[in-house]
């Protein structure tokens, strides 16, 4: 799967709440850092989106999408039921057809 395709199915995932394709997306090793929290691995993410997430029926819309190697920029917004939550920008790295780090930028 090539690189965006890979970051596609990673918000779809998000979207949509299938946690087994969250889980095939994410390396073992994945880390998040965000403003709020960083997360350590797959698995303490994948609980968190499933258990703790504040706001789970959120969508996300993406604007623009560039990727170069094994690099994947986004920028774009979050919904909650149309209204703009937040506006993003998310950095990924991938590595092995999966994603193994993730860096979040919000405003």
């Amino acid at each position: 799967m090539d690189p965006a395709a890979l970051v596609r199915r990673y918000y779809d995932a998000l979207d949509h709440h299938e946690y087994e394709t969250l889980e095939d997306v994410l390396s073992p090793e994945f880390v998040q850092r965000r403003p709020d929290r960083t997360f350590e691995d797959r698995e303490q993410f994948v609980r968190f989106m499933r258990e703790d997430r504040p706001n789970p029926d959120t969508s996300h819309d993406l604007e623009t999408v560039v990727a170069d190697g094994d690099h994947v920029a986004v920028n774009g917004r979050v919904l909650d039921d149309g209204a703009v939550l937040l506006e993003f920008a998310d950095v990924f790295a991938l590595g092995n057809g999966q994603i193994t780090r993730l860096e979040t930028y919000s405003r």
